[in-house]
């Protein structure tokens, strides 16, 4: 089926009877020619874009559990190009304009909403950083407004700007970033991989990557063992895990990061705005739930829940910077994996088993990355080489000294 005015009308006529399965309940074959393990965003846009732009379409999607239910559900939305550094600029506006036409690419509304994403800052420094971070966007063709104090008032007089400690004096802009529905560009991307002939295999683990003389010749799983000429890992916050099974060792480390939502309200919040004193960001819904997160936990884990204490940081960032939500029930709050990697940037590359790629250790970035991750990931997997955008991920750059440090924290993957 392909979605239309016409289609909804029609449906809605007579009781919804027409609408079928998104895609099929596709059980293993023997061998594929591609597997990608991971059923979230990253990895369901790999084999879309295998099957769509390089004709590759003998390939299964693995999911140890259902389609959505890692990290692809348990995020805050966020999409932006909003980058410094040369090795991330060209990958997030790929993703950014993979974003502006995903719904007419998929036939599917992922309920992209280019509402503008905000960041605020509180000191001249900040400022400073801010103008650097906006020309470096600008000289690169990416949309960037450099706002004064008046400039944020005019966009969003709800702020707290005569704080004593942290008064807004001004922040960055950029319109074309705002939010996406994440679980809609998930099944819009299984749907249209479905489409294509890609198998999407659920409620199928990974158990073990088999090997002869270096090489990948398939993955054994809770459903026996499927053979593949090429794997491509794709499994976020598991993804030490999953390349262990390889005998890999990467430079990452998984953490917990935390989202949460609020009650409904009425339209208060028309854009992403970030805490430039703290790390808090926020938004506001569809349904009109107000949605914001902070910092991931300190240490790591495996586990998708976070402590109270993170809890405690977000609610005293959301207050600084809009004492109004003093007065707001939280309704519920989840948790997902990070994969840090070393640098904060991530990786898409080669691994040494020959025919085994990987991608990950996209710190925050994942959902926003999700076209772009995709594409980059089916380039290589493909053709063998890294796409021009994400020529920087490679997987040896911390051994070269090479590394992508957007924040400037050093080689310390929590505080990243």
């Amino acid at each position: 089926m392909t979605f239309s005015g016409f289609e909804l009308l029609k449906n809605a006529l007579n009781g919804g009877a027409g609408w079928t399965p998104h895609w099929r309940k596709a059980q293993p074959k023997a061998a594929y020619d591609v597997i990608v393990i991971g059923g979230g965003g990253h990895g369901l846009a790999t084999a879309h874009y295998l099957a769509k732009e390089f004709g590759i379409r003998d390939v299964a999607v693995i999911e140890k559990g259902w389609i959505g239910s890692g990290n692809a559900g348990r995020n805050t939305t966020i999409i932006r190009s909003n980058y410094l550094l040369a090795g991330n600029i060209p990958f997030y506006e790929l993703g950014m304009k993979l974003w502006e036409g995903l719904e007419q690419d998929l036939n599917y509304n992922a309920m992209v909403s280019q509402r503008g994403v905000l960041n605020l800052c509180h000191s001249d420094a900040q400022r400073d950083a801010f103008a650097r971070r906006g020309n470096a966007m600008r000289l690169n063709g990416v949309d960037a407004e450099l706002l004064d104090r008046e400039g944020v008032r005019k966009m969003a007089p709800y702020l707290d700007f005569d704080n004593a400690r942290f008064p807004v004096q001004g922040g960055l802009l950029q319109r074309r970033g705002g939010t996406a529905r994440h679980d809609a560009v998930v099944w819009g991307y299984a749907r249209a991989a479905d489409r294509r002939g890609v198998d999407i295999v659920e409620n199928c683990e990974v158990t073990g990557l088999r090997q002869e003389n270096g090489k990948i010749i398939g993955v054994e799983t809770t459903r026996g063992f499927i053979g593949a000429r090429r794997v491509g890992v794709s499994v976020a916050g598991n993804s030490s895990r999953v390349a262990s099974l390889a005998g890999l060792r990467l430079p990452i480390e998984s953490y917990a990061l935390q989202a949460f939502v609020s009650e409904s309200l009425k339209p208060v919040i028309d854009c992403v705005v970030t805490f430039g004193a703290g790390h808090f960001y926020i938004s506001q819904s569809d349904k009109g739930s107000l949605v914001f997160g902070g910092d991931l936990e300190p240490y790591p884990s495996y586990a998708q829940r976070g402590s109270l204490a993170i809890f405690a940081d977000v609610a005293e960032n959301a207050m600084a910077l809009m004492p109004m939500l003093g007065r707001l029930r939280i309704l519920r709050s989840w948790g997902g994996l990070m994969d840090m990697s070393m640098d904060g940037s991530p990786i898409i590359d080669r691994t040494p088993v020959d025919g085994l790629f990987f991608n990950g250790g996209w710190c925050y970035g994942g959902f926003k990355a999700t076209p772009a991750a995709g594409f980059c990931f089916a380039h290589l997997i493909a053709k063998g080489e890294p796409h021009p955008a994400a020529a920087a991920y490679r997987l040896d750059r911390f051994e070269r000294g090479c590394v992508i440090d957007e924040k400037g924290a050093g080689p310390s993957p929590n505080l990243h």
